[in-house]
């Protein structure tokens, strides 16, 4: 057997690959390089010059082939690389006729826990969306800001006392309106810097959250351990690493605790396999991020299925458009869901996914994607300070 085509397609606000073979079989993968799609189809693109005339089943050589081959990393390749295997191992699945996991190791559970996204521009609203959540079935709920989902048009500014205080008391809030019958996962999107992560840590350690996640930005190492180092309230980071050994160096200095490895943007399902491995040697539990669409909600789960020290995977609903979205767009995607771009999604229930029974992933694109939803660009907006300077949010 032998690739034959490899296809970008670009639609909606998602960067799929189709790779095809000369036996008729077609797999599919999705780059999770949101913010800079067009940079990972240029380097699929590249990568397609070396894939035309392989056996698409010598995946681990694949691998290896491109992630070493100009010594190159970054996001945009890291995402197209991802692709790439997603799609290799759908083949590989549909040649065997059977879903991935049983080509990884096989069942390790039979569902998957799974968390579901919850926000609001007011504590009340949040409150509110929490308690539906709850009646939903969901027994654990993420996502949740402490500053609220604030609009990124608006400048900032507070006091410290204010930001901290008011963080935790929402935190609290967050807790007395579900009780614990749900785990809350707390999202702060990088927003801190060490002191204040640490002193917002403390305060809502009585509060018992899952975890709290990306406290402090990922570029520095040593900033994510001192601030693991002054709480018991477990640091879930990972989604903007990119390779195994990025997550070896976090790993090593005992600065998380649940590890998020986005299967589209870390070297696709053999990525995030090696990157599970050096957890489960360090007692480290692994949340997959998913933030995309059904495509690589279908990846993850043939990860969460295989993997011994799986946790939760993150689930933001078939129901819901582009997460980018909420940053602003255009009018051409609204009313776009997620399930609309695919042909199968995974039943829900009780706080858990169902698991794939289909080979390969488990999931097609609908026809003709492309122009049923064209594709939109997210666009660049980023908060700034009241005194013009920028802001992380």
């Amino acid at each position: 057997m032998k690739i034959t085509d490899v296809k970008t397609i670009l639609a909606n606000r998602y960067l799929f690959v189709k790779i095809y073979t000369d036996e008729g079989l077609v797999g599919l993968g999705e780059s999770g390089t949101w913010g800079f799609l067009d940079a990972s189809k240029g380097a699929i693109d590249a990568f397609k010059t070396y894939l035309i005339g392989q056996d698409p089943l010598r995946i681990e050589h694949h691998w290896q082939y491109m992630y070493r081959c100009w010594h190159f990393k970054g996001s945009a390749i890291m995402g197209a690389i991802s692709a790439i295997d997603i799609a290799l191992w759908d083949i590989a699945g549909k040649y065997y006729g059977t879903p991935i996991y049983n080509l990884i190791g096989g069942k390790c559970r039979d569902k998957v826990r799974v968390y579901g996204h919850v926000g609001g521009s007011t504590t009340e609203e949040v409150i509110a969306n929490l308690k539906q959540a709850k009646s939903q079935g969901y027994n654990a709920i993420g996502h949740l800001s402490p500053f609220l989902d604030e609009s990124r048009d608006v400048p900032y500014y507070t006091t410290h006392a204010k930001e901290i205080g008011e963080a935790v008391e929402r935190v609290a809030a967050y807790r007395d309106a579900v009780g614990n019958d749900v785990d809350l996962l707390i999202e702060l999107h990088t927003r801190l810097k060490p002191a204040d992560a640490i002193a917002f840590a403390k305060g809502i350690e009585h509060s018992y959250p899952y975890f709290i996640e990306d406290p402090v930005g990922p570029d520095n190492l040593d900033s994510m351990e001192l601030v693991a180092a002054k709480t018991f309230v477990p640091i879930a980071t990972g989604e903007r690493l990119i390779s195994p050994q990025e997550f070896a160096m976090l790993i090593k200095k005992n600065a998380v605790q649940y590890i998020r490895p986005d299967v589209c943007m870390c070297g696709g399902i053999t990525g995030t396999k090696k990157i599970a491995a050096i957890a489960e040697a360090n007692d480290v539990l692994v949340v997959p991020h998913n933030p995309l669409s059904p495509v690589s909600t279908a990846a993850c789960l043939q990860i969460a299925v295989s993997i011994p020290n799986f946790a939760i995977l993150e689930y933001p609903g078939d129901d819901q458009p582009a997460l980018s979205e909420k940053y602003g767009s255009t009018n051409v995607e609204k009313g776009v869901r997620k399930k609309d771009v695919v042909t199968t999604t995974f039943k829900c229930e009780q706080g858990f996914m169902e698991i794939p029974r289909l080979p390969g992933i488990g999931t097609e694109l609908v026809d003709d994607i492309e122009t049923k939803f064209p594709y939109v660009r997210r666009p660049i907006k980023t908060r700034l300070h009241i005194d013009g300077s920028v802001v992380d949010q």
